[in-house]
C-alpha cells in the first residue's frame, strides 16, 4: 500500500512538472510575441530621446509637419506617456483623417493594448500599406542633414513610393 501511495504521489509530481513546463513555454511564446510586435515600433525609442533632448525642437517639429498650432502640440503632448506617442497620435490621425482629439480619445481607451490595437481601432488595416510606413519609422527631420531620422531601422524599402511616379512623362508640365 505505501509503493502505491509513493506511485501516486511521484506521478503527481510528475504532473505538476508538466504544467509548470507548459506554464513556462507558453510564457516565452507569449513575451517573444509580445517583443517581435513591440519591435516593429523600437523607432519610436530613438524619437522619445530625441524629443527630449530638444523639447522646443521637437514641439515646433510636430507643429510644421501636422501643420497644427503649437497649443494643440501641447495639448496632445500633455495627454500621452511620452512625446513620441504624441508624434503617433498626430501621425494616426492625419492617416485615418480624424482630428487629434478623437485620436487621443482612442488612445485612452486602448492604453497598454499596442499600436496595433490603436491603429485598428481607427480603421487602419494591420496589413495596409499606411501601418507597414508607420512601423517603418517617423517622417520628422532631424535638421542636420534634412532626411528623416527612422533610428535603428535600416532603409528598408524606403522612398520607394517617393520614386514611383518618377519614371518616363512624369512631373513634366
Amino acid at each position: 500500500m505505501l509503493a502505491l501511495f509513493n506511485s501516486k504521489y511521484s506521478l503527481k509530481e510528475n504532473d505538476m512538472g508538466l504544467k509548470k513546463m507548459v506554464v513556462m513555454g507558453l510564457a516565452v511564446l507569449l513575451l517573444s510575441t509580445s517583443a517581435a510586435i513591440a519591435g516593429d515600433f523600437d523607432w519610436l525609442k530613438n524619437l522619445d530621446i530625441r524629443a527630449r533632448a530638444d523639447e522646443s525642437g521637437f514641439r515646433a517639429q510636430l507643429s510644421t509637419r501636422f501643420k497644427v498650432g503649437d497649443a494643440d502640440v501641447r495639448l496632445v503632448l500633455g495627454n500621452v506617456g511620452s512625446p513620441a506617442d504624441a508624434y503617433m497620435v498626430l501621425r494616426l490621425g492625419e492617416i485615418c483623417d480624424k482630428p487629434a482629439g478623437y485620436v487621443l480619445e482612442r488612445y485612452k481607451a486602448n492604453q497598454g493594448k499596442g499600436w496595433g490595437v490603436l491603429a485598428k481601432s481607427l480603421g487602419i488595416k494591420p496589413g495596409s500599406k499606411e501601418f507597414h510606413a508607420l512601423k517603418q519609422g517617423h517622417d520628422l527631420h532631424d535638421g542636420h542633414d534634412g532626411h528623416a531620422d527612422h533610428g535603428d531601422d535600416k532603409g528598408k524599402g524606403k522612398d520607394k513610393a517617393k520614386d514611383k511616379d518618377k519614371g518616363k512623362g512624369h512631373g513634366k508640365h
